[in-house]
């Protein structure tokens, strides 16, 4: 009796397993690559992904610094810092290779505002930009878009 019921909650157990769908790990959205665009009342910087952050904050800062070391990040020319920090997104894939592998820190060519964009953070599906820009009266709005996925940032002039 006893092996009887031993089994039949086994069979239960297996078929559980068997029938309903296990749930599969997701990879984290991943950067490839930053472009930079001058338009007529805006500079653009697009970060293209594998996929959409979860979620996104930004913030306007006076300073930057590396997240991993506490390092400041040097931010030349800029009046303004604005601060995007990404949810669920990462410039490395699940084993640690670099899917971003453009420069960190650097002088964007041809805009007029925008002096400076940095790759300030990619820890624990964190992945911070900090873009500095010289018109403290400037706008600015960061929204996503899909076909292909980037996160877009603009900086008013």
């Amino acid at each position: 009796m006893r092996n009887r019921r031993l089994a039949a909650l086994l069979l239960a157990v297996l078929a559980v397993f068997t029938f309903v769908p296990m749930a599969s790990a997701q990879s984290t959205p991943t950067l490839s690559k930053i472009r930079t665009g001058l338009h007529t009342d805006y500079n653009r910087i697009v970060l293209d992904m594998s996929g959409l952050p979860a979620e996104y904050r930004l913030r306007e800062v006076s300073s930057v610094s590396d997240c991993g070391s506490g390092n400041p990040v040097s931010m030349p020319g800029s009046n303004e810092i604005l601060e995007v920090v990404m949810f669920g997104a990462a410039a490395h894939d699940d084993n640690g290779n670099p899917t971003y592998t453009g420069p960190r820190n650097f002088t964007p060519p041809n805009l007029d505002n925008v002096r400076r964009v940095a790759l300030t953070c990619d820890f624990e599906a964190v992945l911070t930009v900090a873009v500095g820009y010289t018109n403290t009266s400037s706008w600015h709005r960061v929204f996503t878009l899909t076909n292909p996925n980037r996160v877009v940032i603009d900086i008013g002039l």
